[in-house]
């Protein structure tokens, strides 16, 4: 059976291998929203928007992530425990046995397509076992007009099944869940997870392949805005360091939160339609962008509400990785369409829990390469099970989960666009002042955001620096609106000895981290490296 809605197009999903579907193809938000919960597999909140949960997945399952090697992968991927290779016997088999359980069932199908420039465009379509995941869909990517759907050619599909469960031994997965990229037929299977950011990202990784090996333009994990003068920002930086927050600048005009790419015509475009926040202690004092996004089209996942659809955001008793996604016209003040030229400064957002890194630094381009790849952040006690102190945690590229080639291919290719464009690169510290985390307090976002409006006002290219004494890096010793004895990491710390010792530790974990890079990096990367910890490498 086929079904059709407002696009008055009818499609078929035999060539896919999912026979006799009763298919709803393009159903609008509101459909989808009232189907989920029609079907009982979520309930309305008190602000209009959709409330669901994932079920066993929370969140993504790395282990659980493949790549089909084969000829367009076996010789460009950087495979291991990150990119783990799947067999095309295996895949085939696999994805035959997913379509056939979608087969006489019920599926949701929307076209949609990634990347905002048309140049870079490509367009997928996404089948969908729930309706609140092709409301995600919907959310997410970018939305064709009717126009655009009637002639619409999907390059890539995404085949979902949160309800179907691998036989591991049999199929070859680690266990019952798994997401799967192939690149020859450009098919992202996705199943035995109801987790929505695995379709989001499945489709952002395979961009990460896509993008630099055949449009010569980098993908980044990061958020970007533009100012009145037209000039582009860029933030990096992993969860829980300030990304959504510090681009969301009433002052500057979003062209996204998460996911871009920088082409070769000096272009920052947004891959996608819509954003997917944290909301574990949400409040509108703290997110108000964020907070009133949260409204009719908006999904909540894992969210606990009472009987009177109040979401307690403070809740994570299902889990810390509370979400919400929306279109990114719930956001008032946004690019349209959603590309930035020009782009002037980078910010390299990292919420250092041992209160060692400047609040704010310039780093030179080898510092920028190697912090690129290293992609520094800190756990702090809590927020994962047997953490009871900060750890150091490093993710290449600000995403490694999601970066297929070596990270040294796209730290390369910011270095390279960084030179060209004369772009000015600044390392954020949003994490703790005063002492390491338990000992001193979370830098004030107040301060934070003086220092980035000082950096894109130009008003620190006119300030005195001085250099880390274990890290090098440049250090402003003024900044308007911010307290100077705050700019010096070491001043704030009443025992400055017991600085001195953290700082040369976490030096130490950056150069642990970085021994597997160290025979693919040049000179310039290499000197980018903590100042101590390459005086103890030459004394070896």
């Amino acid at each position: 059976m086929v079904g059709k809605n407002q696009t008055t197009k009818i499609i078929s999903l035999d060539s896919y291998g999912i026979r006799n579907a009763i298919i709803h193809y393009q159903l609008t938000s509101s459909e989808l929203h009232n189907e989920t919960i029609k079907k009982g597999q979520g309930k309305e909140a008190n602000s209009g928007s959709l409330a669901v949960n994932t079920g066993e997945f929370t969140g993504r399952s790395p282990m659980d992530r493949f790549i089909v090697k084969d000829e367009v992968t076996q010789d460009k991927v950087w495979w291991g425990k990150i990119n783990i290779p799947f067999s095309p016997e295996k895949f085939d088999a696999l994805y035959d046995k997913v379509t056939n359980y979608l087969s006489n069932k019920e599926v949701y199908v929307r076209d949609s397509y990634v990347c905002a420039d048309n140049e870079y465009r490509l367009n997928i379509r996404l089948i969908n076992e729930y309706p609140w995941s092709n409301m995600f869909a919907f959310n997410m990517f970018l939305r064709p007009t009717k126009g655009e759907l009637k002639l619409f050619d999907p390059e890539w599909i995404v085949v979902n099944a949160p309800g179907f469960r691998a036989e591991a031994v049999i199929d070859g997965t680690r266990q019952h869940n798994f997401a799967i990229l192939n690149f020859s037929r450009k098919i992202a299977l996705i199943a035995g997870t109801g987790y929505t950011g695995e379709i989001k990202k499945g489709i952002f990784s395979a961009l990460n392949f896509i993008l630099p090996v055949f449009k010569n333009t980098l993908p980044m994990h990061c958020s970007a805005n533009v100012g009145e003068n037209g000039e582009t920002a860029i933030f990096f930086g992993l969860s829980g360091t300030g990304k959504t927050t510090l681009s969301a600048d009433p002052k500057r005009k979003l062209i996204g939160d998460d996911e871009h790419g920088w082409t070769v015509e000096n272009t920052i475009f947004n891959f996608e339609g819509g954003c997917y926040a944290k909301v574990i202690n949400l409040s509108a004092e703290k997110e108000p962008d964020i907070f009133n996004a949260i409204k009719s089209g908006a999904i909540l996942e894992n969210v606990i509400m009472d009987e009177n659809g109040e979401v307690d955001f403070e809740d994570n008793s299902i889990t810390q990785n509370t979400r919400v996604s929306y279109p990114i016209y719930h956001i008032n003040n946004i690019q349209i369409p959603s590309i930035g030229r020009n782009p002037k400064n980078i910010f390299f957002l990292t919420a250092d829990a041992f209160g060692v890194l400047p609040p704010i630094s310039k780093l030179t381009p080898g510092q920028a390469a190697y912090h690129f790849i290293s992609g520094y952040t800190a756990k702090v006690a809590g927020t994962e099970a047997g953490i009871e102190e900060p750890l150091p945690s490093f993710s290449a590229c600000f995403g490694s989960p999601f970066m297929p080639l070596h990270p040294i291919k796209y730290a390369e290719m910011l270095s390279q666009k960084m030179q060209d464009a004369g772009v000015n690169v600044w390392l954020v510290n949003t994490g703790w002042t005063g002492g390491p985390y338990g000992v001193g307090n979370r830098m004030k976002l107040k301060y934070t955001r003086a220092m980035i409006t000082a950096a894109l006002d130009g008003d620190l290219d006119m300030v005195r620096y001085e250099k880390h004494p274990v890290f090098g890096l440049n250090v402003p010793q003024n900044c308007v609106h911010v307290p100077s004895e705050v700019l010096n990491p070491r001043n704030t710390w009443e025992d400055k000895q017991a600085y001195d010792k953290k700082a040369e530790e976490l030096a130490a974990s950056f150069k642990d981290n970085f021994v597997k890079f160290e025979d693919y990096a040049n000179e310039e990367i290499l000197s980018g490296a903590p100042i101590i910890i390459k005086k103890i490498t030459n004394h070896k």
